[in-house]
């Protein structure tokens, strides 16, 4: 295989990347608390062997989220909560312990809170967070704290995580591959959700940009292809 080929492959492993976590930015858009991704290229230079020529390669250095707070949204619900500036709100999932920024609350029969999906909300210690379900009026303070017609029962916490080692379960659930840390001073708004920061538009117009640089990585591979078989046809032919 030609050192062309090679160079145009990698190109388009590092572009079909590229295309699906736009296509799921895109797809994410109205997703509540969902973060947009992205992966950062880099160059890989490798010597010839017995060359003093090198050969220069597309590698994917890694994925990244953008830490961009989307906007905040009034839904009037009392189990709505919308972090403000940094920090993931803790769930307990059947598969471990997950993060996330949708704060779209409800309360199921035992009155522990959860999320749509019907995950636990963990709250301040790593404990879920019960609310009586007779309480008629539940405050949720901008420091996480819970009080049920005028009583403390818990309190919200949040955890603070390097965006370098989450990993995306789904739309909004973030799997931390290192230990997260109680966020000091977290920020919340009561009757609020977090919308998505991706911002269809600009994810478009990027879908399109990368599409093109496929196909033309694509045409660079036909055309390589047959220069290579038209070559051995004529060695064949003397």
């Amino acid at each position: 295989m030609s050192n062309a080929i090679y160079v145009a492959l990698s190109k388009q492993a590092g572009l079909s990347k590229e295309l699906n976590s736009i296509a799921n930015n895109v797809a994410n858009a109205d997703t509540a608390g969902y973060r947009r991704e992205g992966f950062v290229f880099s160059e890989y230079v490798r010597a010839l062997d017995g060359e003093s020529r090198s050969v220069s390669q597309a590698n994917v250095g890694g994925r990244f989220f953008d830490a961009t707070p989307g906007g905040l949204v009034e839904t009037g619900s009392q189990f709505d909560v919308a972090i403000e500036g940094e920090g993931y709100f803790l769930v307990q999932t059947p598969q471990g312990e997950r993060l996330t920024r949708a704060g779209s609350f409800l309360l199921d029969p035992e009155g522990q809170l959860v999320t749509t999906e019907g995950h636990l909300v963990l709250g301040e210690g790593g404990t879920p967070v019960a609310i009586p379900p007779s309480a008629g009026d539940v405050v949720i303070a901008g420091d996480g704290a819970i009080a049920a017609d005028g009583a403390l029962v818990g309190r919200l916490g949040l955890v603070s995580a390097d965006p370098t080692t989450l990993i995306r379960e789904g739309g909004n659930l973030l799997r931390a591959t290192q230990d997260t840390a109680p966020l000091e001073q977290p920020r919340m708004r009561q009757g609020f959700i977090e919308e998505s920061n991706v911002n269809p538009v600009l994810e478009i117009s990027r879908l399109i940009e990368v599409q093109r640089a496929y196909e033309m990585g694509q045409k660079l591979l036909t055309d390589e292809d047959e220069r290579i078989s038209k070559t051995v046809d004529a060695m064949r032919s003397r």
